[in-house]
């Protein structure tokens, strides 16, 4: 059986790592590379970093933050924002990303998916998809850091990102982030369920039992967190050894 990952998820913006509620009201959270090395140590499957406010500002990522993260930590480095053009996945991998996470430029070209992914493998690309309940009742995907809602379904959405070349899916409830009331179990089964390719839940856990539910109640084969191990409510540690308790595979 495979084991579930547990990746903690570095927000940053303008060089410091923040987290907020539904992607507004940030709080600084600390240094990106300080936090990085100290859940590598933990024990995290993986670890994200996510330039949150470089599509926003029209920038490229922050390359130097990327590279001394990479430097200090021993598990795989996931980097997503700011991504517009095949040159910056070169660029990201070259400062030591080891996977990168692209959204509102996938949905604005679609070509740029199928690319990188031709170009570098479908296992060091990841499709980031924030999506959001409308007054319909229909999940929309959203770019730009939340701010824009596209309109797109975000199950066609997700499931002609697999089509184009996506090696795995980082799957943001807008709705429940920050809130700590547990993933969107709805959306990520939706989701997790029709794709084949890997899906990353991410977005309002706030205790042991949100970890364990994503896993039993859905496909998602990873559960990202950020609020919980930022502020030290939770540690990885304890949240692999619950996991196991309950019996789900993970690594320890």
């Amino acid at each position: 059986m495979e084991s579930k990952r547990i990746i903690p998820c570095l927000d940053v913006k303008d060089g410091r790592v923040v987290k907020g509620t539904k992607f507004v009201n940030l709080k600084d959270a600390g240094d990106p590379v300080e936090i990085a090395k100290y859940y590598s140590a933990q024990g995290a499957d993986e670890i994200a970093l996510l330039d949150i406010a470089a599509s926003t500002e029209n920038r490229k990522t922050m390359l130097d933050v990327v590279a001394r993260a990479a430097q200090v930590i021993e598990v795989p480095l996931v980097v997503g924002g700011g991504i517009s053009e095949v040159g910056d996945f070169y660029a990201l991998f070259e400062a030591g990303a080891d996977k990168a996470s692209i959204n509102s430029a996938a949905v604005k070209n679609k070509k740029l998916l199928a690319e990188s992914a031709k170009k570098f493998g479908s296992s060091r690309v990841i499709l980031a998809v924030d999506a959001k309940k409308n007054a319909d009742g229909r999940y929309t995907v959203y770019i730009n850091g939340g701010a824009v809602d596209t309109g797109i379904d975000a199950l066609e959405w997700a499931l002609e990102g697999e089509r184009l070349g996506a090696g795995e899916i980082l799957l943001t409830s807008i709705d429940a982030d920050g809130t700590k009331d547990g993933y969107d179990i709805e959306l990520t089964r939706l989701i997790s369920e029709a794709v084949r390719i890997p899906v990353i839940a991410s977005g309002g856990c706030g205790a042991l039992e949100h970890f364990s539910e994503v896993f039993e109640k859905t496909a998602a084969t990873a559960a990202l967190a950020a609020t919980l191990f930022h502020f030290k409510e939770l540690s990885i540690p304890q949240v692999k050894k619950h996991l196991l308790a309950s019996g789900i595979n993970v690594r320890l």
